[in-house]
């Protein structure tokens, strides 16, 4: 079946929708994305998703291709047109294109920014087999660039580091900096020692994750005892269990760390509850 997407204010076959090869996304990575799930045919997190969209393009001085309003309808649209009961719905906006290729900024007057959205249909989403299973991940160096807290679509490093994973046997990869680990490739990072769930701090060096705010108002609200400060993988390997958070996975429990099993080797009860939680309510809460 052949997806209709969204492209620069219209619906289209994807087999007829195309962009500029002068666009500054493809020339120069010089966009912003944002994933938002569906679940029962509704969007997850929408808010959240369309305030930190609006920081990103704020931080790189890029114009809003549309507002937020429209961006809700366009995004109900798609779910509407393409039939998505579970999937992600894939936002993308760069600077545009004038023409030719330059180093510096197109004029916001006359360059109007590309934005592009589509659909993924990912039936069985909230009830993932990994998410019972658990993820095995290894750790590798953090060598990307200093405003990871907005959320471009410079992704070829987190790219090489999934891969660099699947190439060990494992199934993603956590990031270190000066010792101390960001996040994973395409998630924030956590683990838990007696009870206690411990993650990095925001600051320009990780995303701030839009599943990451709500889990850990969840975990708050359940009581559970949480500090956010910096860590060490050596850390993380001798936790009782850890987990990851994201928009398409949610709450993706991890069960060993460069080789090393936590606990015995299976989810531990803190990931699979929040899991549990963070499905429940954000259902409730979807629009």
């Amino acid at each position: 079946m052949t997806r209709t997407v969204y492209v620069n204010g219209e619906y289209l076959p994807e087999t007829e929708a195309t962009v500029s090869i002068f666009d500054r996304g493809f020339l120069m990575a010089d966009g912003v994305y944002e994933v938002t799930s569906v679940l029962d045919g509704k969007l997850i997190d929408f808010e959240g998703h369309a305030v930190r969209l609006e920081r990103s393009l704020n931080e790189l001085e890029m114009p809003a291709a549309c507002s937020k309003e429209e961006l809700l309808e366009i995004h109900r649209e798609l779910v509407k047109r393409n039939e998505i009961v579970e999937g992600l719905v894939y936002l993308q906006i760069t600077r545009g294109s004038d023409g030719d290729r330059d180093f510096v900024f197109p004029d916001p007057e006359t360059t109007k920014p590309t934005i592009v959205l589509f659909t993924q249909n990912k039936p069985g989403l909230a009830d993932n087999p990994a998410a019972k299973k658990g993820a095995k991940i290894i750790s590798i160096e953090d060598i990307r660039w200093g405003r990871r807290d907005i959320k471009t679509v410079q992704l070829l490093y987190p790219s090489m580091g999934k891969m660099m994973a699947k190439k060990a046997g494992a199934d993603d990869a956590w990031l270190i900096e000066d010792g101390y680990v960001t996040e994973g490739t395409s998630n924030n990072a956590y683990f838990v020692k007696n009870g206690k769930i411990v993650t990095r701090p925001l600051s320009n060096d990780i995303l701030h994750g839009i599943t990451r705010k709500a889990v850990l108002r969840m975990a708050e609200e359940a009581q559970m005892e949480v500090e956010e400060r910096l860590f060490t993988i050596d850390e993380a390997k001798e936790a009782d269990e850890a987990f990851t958070t994201s928009a398409s996975a949610f709450v993706m429990p991890v069960v060993e760390i460069d080789g090393v099993a936590l606990g015995d080797g299976t989810p531990g009860p803190i990931a699979k509850r929040l899991r549990e939680i963070y499905l429940d309510e954000s259902l409730k809460a979807a629009i």
